[in-house]
């Protein structure tokens, strides 16, 4: 059970523990389905095929034509030249709605695919299992520490001192903590939900590619490896750019909030890209937290970068507040599992 206040971060990076594409993979997987160029050869793609048929099934309710779309689809490609991320793509082209759309619809296609194929099904396998095998990945470790030595009378208690800021659009984290739940506490599958969905606090900075069906909200629902929604267009209007974050002050707040009530910050897979921490780290309300950031293959030169802006944005002065460790994020959680129970 985590004991004092604590606010995981969680980027793109933890997702190659789960088979979940990171912020690289979902922009090159855009960026192939976007090759419109190939519709009338005989190489071209299922996801092309795909992508097409819904941009000339759906731009009329949009307001848009299927040119439309497919010239947002083909701007999408040519930044992919100097872009890392569709966030960051997106954000560049915030002028432009017909590239917004695009890259939204698309964000949504690729994360509801990559949940259908990925490690982590839809129910487990057998009934002494959980949904996602194995304990070298970060949900497993995470969902350890939530429920290790939690009564069951206190079951409630066990998610009050965490909040989780993920800037991944899947709903991994979601699907999968209702589950250890119910493992731990010997609930109902629904019982564990509702207390999931009663107690969880997760901030998604760019939207969620929908809400599960215990979350309650069929209008911009989705199950877990549901590829083909029908509800696409609403699922899409539920990803957001920076620039609309920093534009509403109830999501700021809210952000704000989960990040100020941390009294340690852990970062998993988090690579600190400044449009990022931008977001994370404006008008922090406390200083000097406990801070535990785990990257992988990061060299001596960038943890040098990042310690330093980390330094400047939070007036850290005490040096020893800060690890950083050359490690995956399931092997933070779980080294350092017992500081983080504390």
């Amino acid at each position: 059970m985590i004991r004092t206040d604590t606010t995981l971060i969680i980027g793109a990076g933890a997702n190659r523990e789960i088979e979940m594409p990171d912020g690289a993979d979902l922009l090159n997987k855009i960026a192939s389905g976007f090759e419109f160029e190939r519709l009338n050869s005989e190489v071209k793609s299922r996801d092309l095929i795909n992508l097409a048929h819904l941009f000339e099934q759906i731009a009329p309710s949009l307001g848009m034509t299927y040119d439309d779309l497919v010239a947002g689809g083909n701007a999408i490609r040519e930044a992919t030249l100097v872009s890392s991320s569709i966030d960051a793509v997106l954000e560049q082209y915030g002028h432009d709605q017909r590239v917004v759309t695009a890259g939204k619809l698309a964000i949504v296609y690729y994360t509801l695919q990559a949940e259908s194929k990925s490690t982590l099904a839809v129910e487990p396998r057998s009934a002494d299992e959980l949904p996602l095998r194995g304990t070298e990945n970060w949900l497993y470790q995470l969902g350890q520490i939530i429920v290790k030595g939690v009564p069951r009378a206190k079951a409630e208690e066990c998610f009050e001192k965490l909040s989780i800021v993920c800037f991944n659009y899947d709903r991994a984290i979601e699907h999968y903590l209702p589950w250890v739940v119910m493992r731990a506490f010997g609930m109902t599958y629904d019982e564990a939900c509702e207390l999931v969905a009663g107690r969880l606090r997760i901030v998604h900075p760019y939207g969620v590619a929908g809400r599960l069906p215990w979350q309650g909200d069929e209008e911009n629902g989705a199950t877990w490896g549901q590829e083909d929604p029908e509800n696409i267009v609403a699922l899409s209007k539920r990803i957001f750019t920076a620039s609309q974050r920093a534009g509403s002050r109830q999501f700021q707040s809210y952000l704000r909030a989960e990040m100020s009530r941390g009294k340690r910050l852990a970062f998993l897979g988090f690579g600190f890209d400044p449009m990022n921490v931008a977001m994370l780290f404006d008008e922090l309300e406390h200083d000097n937290p406990d801070m535990l950031i785990s990257l992988v293959d990061i060299s001596e030169t960038q943890q040098k970068a990042i310690l330093r802006l980390i330094y400047r944005l939070t007036g850290i002065t005490d040096q020893s507040l800060i690890t950083l460790e050359n490690m995956k994020a399931f092997e933070l959680l779980r080294d350092y599992g017992r500081f983080l129970e504390s």
